[in-house]
């Protein structure tokens, strides 16, 4: 019986297994979607305050399964599903949405893809040009697109050893100084941690090789997502498989300082998602605004219908401070 429960447990999050054909019970590409408000008391959790939240819907077939997400301007989101589909969407001033446009990305041969090819699990954007860099789970790799999403313009595999599928990149963040880290899901089964790498520029052209390390979650469960902080460090979004609930969404933070070639880098836990608002959340998205720090969260619902594409914004407050340089080499505190 335990087995049953971990495999569907399993089933939940991750969904689909890799080199499945990815079926739609009925076909319906409607562009349209609704933001229907979530109803819950403003609380804070440690560094996260919610401020509000919405349940995500459409009829749009391929709309649902998000595992990243894009803040591109007030009120405008970029979305990828690990379908293989992006979604942008745009919010008014009420929070209603006031447009929705679902789209294939790009494939290698222009060919519809199977589920392991379109397995994109993490995203990053450069702000100044809008290109986008995607992680793909099933094939261990990382693709540059155009800034509409049109074309593959680079594309490189991960370094060996190869990470097993389906537990393979699983978050992304692009530093300021243009520095890129990857951290896998479930990778290599190190007594250390889980395995991650840094790039020194363009993960997805040829380069340097990206220094390996390991992150400890330290109980808070697999990392499902990674953004910058305005301060530098790296927020990291973590999943932890339960039964009630099913999944408890822990927020924590690292400094890329702590990152050398086999250092077991250790979080700060800042907050979690409120028990009522629990869901399987696989993407972050970092805002500020008027010296204010947002948080956005959405769910991958895994095209499941007893779960929910949940879009949640939270206020970050009171973040612990930054090591001083001689922490950062092992000094006290």
């Amino acid at each position: 019986m335990r087995r049953l429960l971990l495999a569907a447990l399993i089933f939940l999050a991750i969904g689909p297994v890799p080199g499945a054909v990815i079926r739609y019970p009925q076909e319906d590409l409607t562009q349209r979607a609704a933001a229907r408000p979530l109803t819950f008391a403003p609380e804070q959790g440690g560094g996260m305050r919610f401020v509000r939240g919405w349940h995500l819907v459409s009829p749009h077939s391929r709309f649902g399964g998000f595992s990243a997400i894009a803040r591109t301007a007030p009120g405008q989101f970029l979305l990828i599903g690990d379908n293989g589909y992006s979604t942008r969407l745009s919010f008014d001033s009420r929070g209603a949405v006031s447009s929705v446009r679902v789209g294939a990305l790009p494939t290698i041969d222009g060919r519809p893809a199977r589920k392991a090819a379109a397995d994109t699990e993490a995203m990053v954007i450069d702000a100044a040009s809008g290109k986008v860099w995607v992680a793909l789970e099933g094939v261990n790799a990382i693709w540059r697109l155009d800034s509409g999403l049109s074309q593959i313009e680079s594309r490189r595999k991960l370094p060996g050893p190869r990470w097993p599928t389906n537990r393979g990149p699983e978050a992304m963040a692009r530093l300021a100084d243009g520095r890129t880290v990857v951290f896998s899901e479930d990778a290599d089964d190190d007594p250390r941690g889980r395995a991650a790498l840094i790039y020194s520029g363009d993960p997805a052209a040829p380069g340097p090789a990206p220094v390996r390390f390991f992150y400890d979650s330290a109980g808070r469960g697999l990392v499902s997502d990674a953004a910058a902080l305005p301060d530098g460090r790296i927020l990291l979004v973590h999943r932890r498989l339960g039964f009630n609930p099913v999944f408890t969404t822990i927020v924590a933070i690292i400094d890329p300082a702590d990152i050398t070639e086999g250092a077991v880098v250790r979080a700060r836990t800042i907050g979690r998602v409120p028990r009522p608002l629990a869901e399987n959340y696989e993407g972050a998205a970092i805002a500020v605004e008027r010296g204010r720090t947002w948080l956005w969260l959405v769910a991958d619902d895994n095209f499941n219908v007893w779960q929910r594409s949940l879009l949640l914004q939270f206020e970050l407050v009171d973040l612990p401070p930054k090591k001083s340089a001689g922490q950062q080499k092992g000094g006290p505190g």
